[in-house]
């Protein structure tokens, strides 16, 4: 087991993300050793996703300040689109919660937010091709299926999602509902 660096200091528990519950593996939060624009803090941890302000503050947060919306506040930051096709039927403070609490993610366009029982389901990652053999059922098919928009026929499909990869576009980028457990999934390129 390798232990990971902090820098010299154990760093505090990562806040829990009700949407999106693991940044460290989707790689929008990375350990370092800098302060946070917002707190001044430098907690071992820094958020590297996209900050949507008037100023430039790309990776100068820290996750607790994205978590407990001192960030957003402070900059008049948000960290994710939460969408212009939201359904009708989730709540305000749940859109809220996900642009200003819940740190957003990198993607080859506009990243955007999946909904699922009227409630924003949660960011799993990023995913190419060698990922889908691996899936839980039901999330590759819906990586499969969120190329049906595109209006292709089968043999267009299988080739884009024979190219899906996680580091250069396509990309399919794969959440889950956090009340039935369904998945859904959108993709782009560059």
């Amino acid at each position: 087991m390798t232990r990971s660096r902090h820098y010299g200091k154990v760093p505090d528990a990562l806040p829990r993300f009700r949407y999106h519950p693991d940044p460290v593996a989707t790689g929008s939060v990375v350990e370092s050793s800098d302060p946070c624009l917002s707190c001044g803090k430098a907690r071992g941890f820094v958020y590297t996703g996209p900050v949507y302000a008037d100023d430039e503050v790309a990776d100068q947060l820290c996750p607790w300040c994205v978590a407990d919306g001192t960030a957003a506040g402070t900059l008049g930051a948000s960290f994710t689109d939460v969408g212009s096709d939201v359904p009708e039927d989730v709540p305000g403070p749940v859109l809220d919660e996900i642009e200003h609490r819940t740190p957003g993610y990198l993607a080859w366009q506009q990243d955007h937010w999946m909904y699922h029982c009227t409630d924003g389901c949660e960011f799993l990652g990023r995913i190419g091709r060698y990922d889908l053999s691996v899936l839980p059922p039901g999330a590759a098919a819906a990586v499969v299926a969120s190329v049906g928009e595109y209006g292709w026929d089968q043999d267009e499909v299988d080739r884009f999602v024979g190219s899906l990869d996680r580091d250069a576009g396509p990309t399919a980028y794969l959440f889950r509902c956090l009340h039935c457990g369904a998945y859904e999934a959108y993709n782009d390129f560059e």
